[in-house]
């Protein structure tokens, strides 16, 4: 028993190791590399998304990253509230807005001050915040997902498909260089893209960190083109093809707002 359970953790750390090197690998490539079957290569990923190791799409898995340097840190979570804070003067009065499971694009509405605006969103964090009497809040409903709050599933997609709004606004996992949305969460993808369409006029939240990331798990590619707001540290060869292919991308920073 002892020798199955370390060949089980042996297993598990050389499946983390390659997902670190290759950032996502699928299921049956890793049950033919290991021979082992799907079923025993899934119940192993299951586990190590327990840990939040990993994430797991369908088919296969990829590397969750890595937290960053605490500075770092600190200096991601700056731009990502001027990047909120700058979203917030895109709403206009009587604006109806939709706002998906980003905590970026959640805290922009700490700094709406415009009358009469309604929000529509699948974020559950929501309900731990206050907002002034300026903001009526709608929850979609539908199924939480663990501590991120998400709210997905049908009931999420049946009462976002009767709302239509003005502006959309979205966080994700990261924006390709063609177009490319990425999201940590499959089952938001078609959240994601109901909100777009829906909307007259949408808007990407990415911090430089979520600048250029690739992969082929859960992602849609944006055909209509919309607004990126992303900050001053994000890479220029990546911002210069976004705008190309025509999304409108503005880029935040700390002097903008060095004087408040």
């Amino acid at each position: 028993m002892k020798r199955d359970r370390q060949s089980v953790n042996d297993r598990h750390a050389r499946i983390l190791s390659l997902l670190r090197e290759r950032r996502e690998i699928k299921v049956d490539e890793l049950a033919q590399m290991f021979g082992v079957s799907p079923m025993t290569i899934r119940r192993d990923l299951q586990h190590l998304e327990d840990r939040g190791l990993v994430s797991r799409f369908y088919g296969g898995a990829v590397a969750e990253q890595r937290p960053p340097a605490p500075a770092e840190a600190d200096q991601v979570k700056l731009y990502r509230d001027l990047i909120s804070r700058y979203a917030a003067t895109f709403v206009s009065e009587g604006d109806h807005i939709f706002i998906n499971g980003s905590k970026t694009a959640l805290g922009m509405l700490d700094y709406v001050e415009q009358e009469n605006v309604r929000v529509f969103t699948n974020n559950g964090l929501v309900c731990g915040k206050k907002y002034p009497p300026n903001l009526r809040v709608t929850l979609s409903g539908g199924d939480l997902r663990g501590l991120s709050g998400i709210l997905t599933g049908d009931c999420t997609m049946r009462n976002l498909l009767m709302e239509q709004s003005s502006k959309a606004f979205i966080g994700c996992t990261g924006i390709s260089p063609n177009g490319e949305l990425l999201c940590g969460i499959p089952t938001e993808l078609a959240i994601n893209e109901t909100m777009i369409s829906h909307s007259n006029r949408y808007f990407i939240l990415a911090d430089h960190t979520k600048i250029g990331v690739t992969g082929t798990y859960a992602s849609l590619h944006l055909e209509q083109m919309g607004t990126v707001i992303t900050d001053e540290m994000a890479p220029p060869a990546v911002i210069e093809q976004l705008r190309f292919i025509g999304m409108r991308v503005i880029q935040v920073k700390k002097s903008d707002f060095d004087a408040d």
